[in-house]
């Protein structure tokens, strides 16, 4: 009942309203010039964004449970701070580092470049946090009976952990691609909107609401929403069935 008050039936609603002028208003919508290039721009910046942290995610995930260093505890923590920080807070702080007046003498603002590194900054937790816990528990003497026996380090990481790891890892990058097309606050000053450049779904459809089109919007998120919602089916399956493989061969 809760998960029906709280999720379905908003998703119900939006679905509802994105019919509301019947499949011809719903695909004119979604096909329409400005609708394709945001679908264009999102899609492209967020599988980006998916994979590079997908690498640097297991990467950090590794190195805070495997390795002991100065701060190890501090830099755990911040890894949560995109979760507790504002969006917007996440563009300004993009926008000062990346602005016009660039400490760095590095400009990003109103080029897919900055999007993309809004966007790495707000999804690289979902990844770290969905690889540590699986990371933690991984036996260790498996690997070092596979070194006993003359296998490398790049060996032992592809055979014996990575398909260990493979279930969580797809599931945090589905997540952080997920949470990449619906992102709005962190991008909407870096990013500035600019059709065709930088102007990602989120932006398109508070314009089609401003322009009062709720329908229009609508529909737009509901091809967001279908992409999300496959996507993850998918990486959750081939998950499960990475997961029942491993167990099998142990």
């Amino acid at each position: 009942m809760w998960l029906s008050v709280i999720v379905l039936l908003p998703l119900a609603a939006i679905v509802w309203q994105s019919a509301d002028g019947g499949w011809s208003a719903f695909w004119s919508a979604v096909t329409a010039n400005g609708a394709v290039q945001s679908f264009r721009v999102t899609l492209t910046v967020s599988l980006a964004v998916a994979v590079v942290n997908m690498v640097f995610g297991l990467l950090v995930a590794w190195v805070l449970i495997r390795d002991d260093f100065p701060g190890k505890r501090l830099v755990d923590a911040i890894i949560d701070l995109p979760f507790a920080l504002p969006t917007i807070v996440a563009s300004l702080v993009m926008l000062a580092l990346y602005g016009p007046n660039s400490p760095v003498g590095i400009h990003l603002q109103l080029t897919k470049w900055g999007v993309i590194v809004a966007l790495l900054f707000v999804t690289l937790p979902f990844v770290v946090r969905s690889v540590q816990p699986v990371l933690l528990e991984l036996d260790r003497e498996v690997e070092e009976a596979a070194a006993s026996l003359g296998a490398n380090n790049f060996t032992i990481f592809r055979l014996i952990v990575l398909p260990a790891l493979l279930p969580s890892l797809l599931s945090g990058t589905g997540l952080a691609f997920s949470r990449a097309i619906g992102e709005y606050g962190s991008v909407v000053l870096i990013g500035g909107g600019v059709p065709g450049v930088t102007e990602v779904s989120s932006q398109y459809i508070r314009q089609l609401i401003e322009n009062d089109d709720p329908t229009g919007a609508a529909a737009v998120s509901i091809v967001l929403l279908s992409i999300s919602f496959v996507l993850l089916f998918i990486l959750r399956w081939i998950g499960s069935r990475a997961a029942k493989r491993e167990e099998l061969a142990q």
